[in-house]
């Protein structure tokens, strides 16, 4: 961590970032209630749809991503799979665990989801500034 003071501009940077930041999250909340989904379903179907390397999670994997506890993850899985978003299946590898698939409803939902936030990110995207470093990332 850095000594140096933080100066005007450096809060001025992050109050803005925490502005934008705050805007985008309510943004992502209301667009997600409006397509009957809430927003932690959100979250779990873009974790799902997202996960680097494969098109599936496992449950502890999903509680990483979305930081959140194993048994929350369950019942946040139950609920998207009676929605018939999401499937659970056996891991192939590994018989105690659990594999959490899109379904073909899932992958649609998010698809579309997704797209909202995107363009919805690229009206704030130069509002996500670190304080303290330039454009390059550098101090």
């Amino acid at each position: 961590m850095s000594a140096r003071k933080m100066s005007k501009a450096d809060f001025e940077t992050l109050a803005n970032f925490r502005y934008q930041l705050r805007r985008f999250l309510r943004f992502s909340e209301e667009v997600t209630h409006e397509n009957g989904v809430r927003p932690l379903q959100y979250l779990l179907l873009l974790q799902l749809k997202g996960f680097p390397g494969r098109e599936w999670a496992t449950l502890t994997e999903l509680a990483e991503r979305l930081q959140a506890k194993h048994h929350g993850v369950v019942a946040l899985v139950s609920r998207c799979e009676a929605a018939g978003w999401v499937q659970r299946k056996t891991s192939r590898g590994d018989q105690r665990s659990v594999e959490v698939h899109l379904t073909p409803a899932g992958e649609a939902r998010v698809e579309e989801l997704a797209r909202l936030h995107r363009d919805e990110l690229q009206s704030v995207k130069f509002g996500f500034a670190v304080p303290g470093m330039t454009q390059r990332g550098e101090s």
